[in-house]
Formats: C-alpha cells, sequence, structure tokens
C-alpha cells in the first residue's frame, strides 16, 4: 500500500480519474460525484503530477484520453469492478440475504440450470449462489450453507439430510450415435458398442462393470475414459458413444431427444441424492427456503 501511494497520491483521485475517462468530461464527473469541477481538474492534474505522464488532452469544449490515459483507465476500471463484486459480496453475507449451494459440475449443469429461472422467480429475494467442486466440500470448515451429496445419509454423522432423488442408472448414447450405430437388441449387444467410461477421482461412483454385472454379463470392454461426468455427458451428446446415466441429471435430455435410453434396465444401487447441511444450530430461513424449494423441485 505504501508503493501504491507513493506512485499515485491519493486513492481519491484515482476513482475522479475513472469517473473523468468513463464520462469524457470533467464537468459530468464533477456532477457525478458532488464536487466542482475545478476540484476535479485538481486532483487529476496531482494523478499526472505522480505519474509524470499526461492522462488527458484538453480541448476547449472537451477531453479526450491519451493513450496512456487509455490504458490505465482499462486497469484502473478492472480492479474498481474486482473491489465492487467484493464489497457486494461481504455485504450480501452480512445481510443473509445469499445461500451458497455446493454441488458437482455436472449436477449443477443438468439439474440446476434448467431449473434456474424458476428458482428465480418463486424465491427472487434470495440470490443464490453455486459453488462446483470436483470433491465434496467440508461445508461446515467452508461456512457453506447447503451441499448435493450422493450417498447414504448414515455416512454423514452431524449432518440434516433431504433427499432429492433416488440412485438409479441407465445406459444413454446420443440421438446421433444411435442413428449411426442403431439401438441394440438385448443388453449383452450393449458389449459391441463405444464404451465411454467414468473414472471419478474423489467420489465415489458405480462403474460400468456394476451395471453389467446387475445384468449378469461381465466385465465391460475397454473405451473413452473422461473424470468429469459432465464431459462425459458432453461426449455422449456428440455421439461418442455410449454412457452410464444418472437418471436424476438425465432425465431432461432423455424427454428432449438429445439422450436415447438404450435398455429397459435400471441399475438401482439403493443410495440417493441428498442436500445436506450441518447440524450447527436452527438454519436460517433462507437457507431452509432453498433446501425446501431444491426438494419440492426435486419431486
Amino acid at each position: 500500500m505504501h508503493e501504491l501511494r507513493r506512485l499515485i497520491g491519493s486513492l481519491d483521485a484515482v476513482a475522479v480519474f475513472e469517473t473523468a475517462g468513463r464520462l469524457l468530461s470533467f464537468t459530468a464527473a464533477a456532477r457525478e460525484l458532488g464536487l466542482t469541477q475545478p476540484a476535479v481538474s485538481y486532483a487529476i492534474q496531482g494523478l499526472e503530477r505522480q505519474l509524470g505522464a499526461p492522462l488527458f488532452r484538453r480541448g476547449r469544449r472537451r477531453v479526450d484520453l491519451t493513450e496512456v490515459g487509455q490504458r490505465f483507465l482499462t486497469d484502473v476500471t478492472l480492479g474498481l469492478s474486482v473491489i465492487r463484486r467484493s464489497a457486494e459480496d461481504i455485504s450480501a453475507f452480512a445481510s443473509n440475504s445469499h445461500v451458497t449451494l455446493a454441488a458437482s459440475t455436472a449436477f449443477a449443469s443438468f439439474w440446476m440450470m434448467p431449473r434456474l429461472q424458476r428458482f428465480r422467480d418463486e424465491l427472487p429475494g434470495i440470490d443464490l449462489r453455486i459453488q462446483t467442486s470436483d470433491r465434496d466440500l467440508d461445508i461446515r470448515a467452508e461456512g457453506i450453507a447447503l451441499a448435493v451429496r450422493g450417498g447414504r445419509p448414515e455416512a454423514w454423522p452431524g449432518f440434516e439430510a433431504a433427499k432429492l432423488a433416488e440412485e438409479e442408472i441407465d445406459v444413454v448414447a446420443g440421438a446421433s450415435y444411435v442413428q449411426a450405430h442403431g439401438r441394440p437388441e438385448n443388453v449383452a449387444d450393449l458389449l459391441a458398442h463405444r464404451f465411454i467410461h467414468l473414472e471419478e477421482p474423489h467420489r465415489e461412483a458405480a462403474t460400468w462393470a456394476d451395471w453389467l454385472a446387475s445384468c449378469g454379463l461381465g466385465p465391460p470392454p475397454k473405451g473413452l475414459i473422461i473424470n468429469d461426468y459432465a464431459l462425459v455427458i458432453q461426449a455422449v451428446m456428440e455421439g461418442q458413444g455410449i454412457a452410464l446415466g444418472w437418471r436424476h441429471l438425465t432425465e431432461r435430455l432423455v424427454r428432449t431427444g438429445l439422450l436415447v435410453r438404450l435398455s429397459d434396465h435400471c441399475l438401482r444401487t439403493g443410495a440417493a441424492f441428498y442436500v445436506v447441511r450441518a447440524q450447527d444450530g436452527e438454519p436460517t430461513a433462507r437457507v431452509r427456503q432453498v433446501r425446501d424449494w431444491l426438494v419440492a423441485a426435486a419431486a
């Protein structure tokens, strides 16, 4: 901070410069800032002296940014926007107007995004923050209100868990893949197709071997391996092969024809997906509203 003050003198002068540079008018900047026009001119002259370079070209009726001034305005605008966003986040946190939901990228992409406008319409006063991660975050340590997790509630002592969906797993392919390669006549015919495997690095997840074993079939053939389920589904929709489809994530894509189910067989693991909350006192009204909304939307 000492070095910054040595370079620019007053931080107030930077704010005056940003306003004048954005409006290209000392008079308009003075009006917006509640200052006099000479005060704006004096602040900018001081900043130019500190920097050792002119920031504006002064004309009789208008001012223009110099090349140096334009470059400085770009950087100042970026810096102030970061500060503003941070201040807005702090203000929202202090007023308890926001609720953070931790979830996988796949849940955020395929379950939450299609419902986001409905959420805004039905809970307009809540600022929802979706925090995605490739692992289940420690929401108590991170200060996160809610998280979506797959598994069984007994694995999460000290957490409340409200069920969103049973874990039901189909086999899916993209419409273009089915058009090119046909639909298998039975489960065994799947083995002749191109497999896409999910290799979860941090979460436990059912595999092709589990699904085929539930049909009485042996190990799956090798194929494309991807460690992010959102990318698995993207590859499937692009016609790259067949993959396991977690029904609560793929149901809408099947309904709209972007994905096609290839078998009537569905693996039900007995696990489910839940919205969880650390049992540290009673939830705020907003956290309760978001949790209840998620459960109702899933139903």
